[in-house]
């Protein structure tokens, strides 16, 4: 393996302390990790004690040999990423790749087990309406902290850093990545130090989704607020040297490699696994071969087609449902979008012009699906059965874009109306799957007569928000590809208000769709109000069939979470709201 292996603090101290410097022990807060040259250098002082013994032992007394205590090696654990962090403040990301790191250095309120089933961690109980922990009209929820919750410098856990949380998700000067939900809380009382008053404007059904999806330490971060009078540029954002989960943040050089050690002040008590080394790769090529190499032990955003060599490879592969789906999302907004993508039944064309089928038989091995809808994973309570989606039917395709007028007048073979061409920009990451994705549909939609203009971006690029300049932050694209799901395992669809449409002034809004749909957004605000899951299924429902009417949304294929586990990592198993909640159980072979 080519990375740095690290030796813990305490195990070098323990063959010094035991046989030279007895007593002296380094503190639980040293980070210091010493390399495997200095444990050995360390070695030959600690053998050679015994020469300070002087007197000889009795000629008549047996002499016992004492075995020289041996320094383990610890157990480091390689996960490889094909996305670098972008940064590790819970509230400057929704990165996969960096949120789901809070399981091991950050916490959460309640995280969620394999079968997406909330249960608290910092909290003594999830609130609900028979314990009292929500009222009864909705817009008050409690919670009571635990009392052993700790941060890893010792200091307690309080209802101070969930109020502080809140303050700096609010906060203007700071460029989060949303303040949704932390905007819909109208104050947040602490009665006490281990309990937190969450009052809202108006009831809030998805709450458990959204909220607390990790905190942030006030006694380390509210004096350089107070100094700097933003969190934009602390260095906590990319080294989070105080923090809540079983591991700490040890060191992070871009585009190499990050690591996490263990924290010796962790509540829960102590990982079996040492380290947790996340190594950054350019791309799935890169992660096959380093874990068919036995360079990583860990492997995540599997693509199915790549499934079957890692199994012969000796890889298990585990998927997790997350409420995903890959899938084309559209520009529509008529000072961005090409002229076409403002007609619902052009945006339909394309979807019955694509033969999405294709791809999950020919390029995925039939190991997924095409899903109807942008809820088609969700639990069953709220799938719409009366969406449908869309079939492949290029006949009746070409007969929408005649009705529409976009025909092709100048035999170019292209189809064109008023002047302007039918060429369409369609873009997304350099995963291999997602560009032979675009192989297809650049085939199958010049069969009908519209031009596909491909680009493909590293995902730092691709994503970069409204601020940096992304394509698809800034309205460049016509056709965008990629994975999401609404707050799995809740129905909320926050991200298409039209109040998230990003602007100079709101810079972190997530609407990258431009769309201003005001039906759909009424829908979207009532349906975050209704306490009653009856009532709110209702309002769920009818946001569906507007999906599926105004085509904002084209399945491509099902995307669970699919994990390569490499042959040394025991007792495994992933949630997929919080794929790590379950790290304190994993462990390491030689």
């Amino acid at each position: 393996m080519n990375y740095r292996k690290r030796f813990t603090l305490w195990a070098v101290f323990l063959v010094i302390a035991s046989l030279v410097l007895a007593g002296c022990a380094p503190t639980a807060a040293t980070q210091i990790v010493p390399t495997k040259e200095e444990v050995t250098a360390a070695k030959p002082a600690a053998t050679n004690t015994s020469a300070a013994v002087e007197e000889p032992a009795p000629t008549d007394t047996a002499v016992v040999e004492t075995e020289t205590p041996t320094v383990s090696e610890p157990k480091v654990a390689t996960f490889i990423w094909t996305q670098e962090f972008d940064t590790l403040n819970p509230l400057y990301t929704q990165m996969w790749f960096s949120s789901v790191t809070q399981q091991l250095w950050n916490c959460w309120a309640w995280e969620y087990n394999p079968k997406n089933e909330p249960y608290p961690k910092l909290i003594t109980e999830m609130p609900s309406l028979d314990n009292g922990g929500v009222s009864a009209d909705g817009k008050v929820l409690t919670m009571k902290l635990r009392d052993d919750i700790q941060w890893s410098d010792g200091t307690p856990i309080t209802a101070d850093d969930f109020i502080f949380t809140y303050q700096m998700a609010i906060e203007p000067k700071n460029t989060v990545n949303s303040s949704y939900p932390y905007d819909r809380i109208a104050s947040i009382d602490a009665p006490d130090p281990k309990t937190v008053l969450i009052n809202f404007n108006e009831p809030f059904a998805p709450w458990q989704a959204t909220l607390w999806k990790g905190i942030l330490p006030a006694h380390i971060l509210k004096p350089i607020f107070d100094s700097e009078g933003t969190l934009d540029t602390t260095d906590w954002n990319r080294a989070p040297n105080v923090s809540c989960g079983p591991y700490i943040f040890a060191e992070w050089e871009s585009g190499s490699f990050a690591r996490f050690v263990v924290n010796d002040n962790y509540w829960l008590g102590r990982p079996k696994i040492d380290e947790i080394y996340f190594r950054f790769v350019p791309d799935d090529t890169a992660q096959n071969s380093a874990l068919k190499a036995q360079d990583g032990d860990l492997g995540t955003f599997i693509s199915p087609q790549d499934v079957p060599s890692l199994k012969d490879a000796g890889l298990t592969i585990m998927t997790e449902p997350n409420g995903g789906a890959e899938g084309w999302f559209f520009l529509v907004n008529k000072d961005l979008s090409h002229p076409a993508m403002m007609d619902a039944n052009v945006r339909r064309a394309l979807a019955l012009a694509f033969n999405r089928e294709k791809i999950t038989t020919d390029l995925l091995f039939g190991l997924t699906y095409v899903p109807v809808s942008f809820w088609g994973e969700m639990p069953e309570f709220w799938k719409n059965p009366a969406v449908k989606g869309y079939p492949y039917d290029p006949e009746e395709a070409k007969r929408l874009l005649d009705e529409a007028g976009w025909k092709d007048t100048n035999d170019d073979g292209t189809r064109d109306k008023d002047g302007v061409e039918f060429v369409l920009r369609y873009g997304t990451t350099i995963r291999p799957i997602r560009q032979d994705a675009q192989a297809v549909a650049q085939q199958d939609l010049a069969a009908v007569g519209v031009k596909l203009e491909l680009s493909s971006y590293e995902s730092d690029t691709y994503f970069a928000d409204f601020a940096n300049s992304g394509p698809a932050a800034t309205g460049q694209l016509d056709i965008m590809e990629w994975s999401d799901y609404p707050a799995f395992p809740d129905p909320d669809i926050y991200y298409w208000l039209c109040s998230e449409i990003p602007t100079d002034e709101y810079p972190s809004g997530t609407n990258w769709f431009f769309l201003c749909d005001q039906e759909l957004d009424s829908l979207i605000q009532l349906q975050a109000t209704q306490i009653n899951p009856t009532e709110r299924q209702e309002s769920i429902f009818k946001i569906q069939q507007i999906f599926q009417d105004q085509v904002y949304w084209v399945g491509l294929w099902n995307d669970p979470d699919i994990y390569a586990v490499g042959p040394r990592l025991k007792n495994v198993s992933f949630s997929g709201v919080t794929p790590f909640a379950s790290i304190m159980d994993w462990d390491l072979t030689p």
